[in-house]
């Protein structure tokens, strides 16, 4: 088993103590958020074939991957890196401290252990595709040597995610759109190439539509990569009737629990109440989220 630590909020960066100590205790509890169901999922070594860790921040968690490589644990981390403007990324790091953490992690990991992603490439009137372009030369440009696949993808637009967009751009008077088919694929084939030209291969996470020039499916939840970290091969079923290239996982994260501030997410229908939830977080609780809170 894969788990995931975690699409739905940034463990790395806020919660890495509650991660550590679940590790300790072999299990996290999570609520399922559809339907509300509670269930345990083994941390054990036993149990989980590795960790894939999704985070803007690895500085509080960097020394853990130490620790949990010593006790017989893969792991790869996918690391976004934007440098978008503080209107749209209100709280996230400089991206000069993000790609040194990036090299880090390749130093004492090997390359196949960070992922970059540059995602989602949103558009506004303050990031358009000329500034995506040059953006993601000169990130590909730092990070070259240290990663060898890049994910990107477009925002989905999500109601809620209309509703923090329109306010943000209301706050500090910038426009944004959702392009449209053609103009998402021009510049996905210009910044495939730009990855090509840095050692890179440019993969589109969920978008498959889209898909031009050299882009290639994502895989976010790669069992192959795992398998490279840990030096052996991994036998994990891909995940069946998914849009995507993933193996199958376990996500052990919650919504609204992220207060990076990054207002287009799809994870936080509120910032206010995602550090409202962080504040209330018990890093000594089974649970990430309390089911109360």
């Amino acid at each position: 088993m894969i788990i995931s630590a975690s699409y739905k909020t940034d463990i790395p960066a806020f919660y890495g103590r509650w991660f550590m100590n679940r590790l300790k205790a072999g299990h996290a509890a999570v609520v399922n958020p559809y339907g509300g169901q509670r269930s345990r999922v083994p941390l054990t070594p036993d149990a989980v074939d590795g960790f894939v860790f999704w985070t803007r921040n690895l500085g509080p968690f960097l020394e853990n991957l130490h620790e949990i490589s010593d006790a017989g644990f893969s792991a790869v981390v996918h690391f976004t890196i934007t440098g978008y403007p503080r209107a749209l990324d209100d709280a996230t790091i400089a991206p000069e401290r993000a790609v040194a953490q990036v090299r880090e992690v390749a130093r004492l990991f090997g390359p196949r252990a960070a992922v970059w992603r540059y995602d989602p490439i949103v558009a506004t009137s303050l990031t358009p595709a000329s500034w995506h372009r040059t953006t993601f030369a000169g990130l590909a440009a730092a990070l070259a040597g240290a990663v060898d696949e890049v994910v990107v993808s477009f925002a989905h637009i999500y109601r809620k995610t209309a509703r923090n967009m329109a306010t943000a751009a209301r706050a500090h008077r910038f426009d944004w759109s959702d392009p449209d088919s053609e103009e998402k694929t021009a510049l996905l084939v210009d910044l495939a190439a730009t990855a090509a030209g840095h050692g890179m291969t440019l993969s589109l996470c969920g978008q498959s539509d889209l898909l031009a020039g050299a882009a290639v499916e994502a895989r976010c939840i790669d069992a192959e990569r795992l398998g490279d970290v840990a030096g052996r091969p991994l036998d994990i079923p891909r995940r069946p009737h998914r849009p995507c290239g993933c193996w199958a996982s376990r996500d052990i994260g919650e919504y609204d629990t992220c207060p990076h501030g990054c207002v287009y997410c799809y994870a936080v229908s509120s910032r206010t109440r995602a550090k409202q939830r962080f504040r209330d977080h018990d890093p000594n609780s089974e649970f990430l989220l309390p089911p109360s809170v």
